[in-house]
């Protein structure tokens, strides 16, 4: 059966048998491979892609069920090749990683979270991921991880010099020489050191 994915921005055609998973028909016909086979019955997450910005077990869906819906695995959440998303950055410097098996189902739920909730509180983040199995890391980092993501992104986000501004409303600073976020973006000597510098 054909079918037309929309996988990362890319509009993707695979012939599939209808019995084929979501998870099946991305990692062996677009051959990303990010998303990960675990239990195979919708419990560990280690499958978890967006379909149309929401979390989905992959392994629980067929491939036709997909036809024609915006899909993000893993490989689309970077800005660009070799780079890391805010999400997968804050990961790194949180250690919220170790063996990596459940990471891509981490990081793609707690994108859609902070997507959709950009200051989620602990309880929050807790909730987005208890669907996510995670053996290794005792979930702490995890919880780190997207937190200081969102306080990287609201950082980022937050209008430069804006006393008396609506933070809502968009605000350009004409003066400025770049447009890049004066706080929230790591200075190289940062990067290598824990939690990027924070206390």
């Amino acid at each position: 059966m054909k079918v037309t994915l929309k996988v990362n921005g890319r509009v993707c055609s695979a012939d599939v048998e209808p019995r084929k998973t979501l998870l099946d028909a991305i990692r062996e016909d677009l051959a990303l491979v990010g998303s990960h086979a675990g239990c195979e019955h919708g419990v560990c997450g280690a499958c978890t892609v967006l379909l149309e910005g929401e979390p989905v077990r992959s392994c629980l869906m067929f491939a036709v069920q997909a036809d024609g819906y915006e899909i993000t695995t893993i490989e689309g959440l970077a800005p660009a090749p070799g780079e890391l998303s805010v999400v997968q950055d804050a990961f790194c410097e949180t250690h919220g990683l170790q063996c990596g098996y459940c990471t891509s189902g981490m990081i793609l739920t707690g994108h859609a979270l902070l997507q959709r909730t950009p200051e989620p509180t602990r309880e929050e983040i807790v909730e987005a991921i208890s669907g996510n199995i995670c053996r290794c890391t005792g979930y702490g980092q995890i919880v780190e991880a997207i937190e200081f993501a969102g306080e990287r992104l609201r950082k980022a986000n937050a209008p430069r010099g804006s006393k008396g501004v609506d933070a809502n409303q968009p605000h350009v600073d004409l003066s400025a020489e770049t447009d890049a976020p004066q706080e929230g973006v790591l200075k190289a000597a940062q990067a290598d050191t824990p939690h990027g510098g924070r206390p």
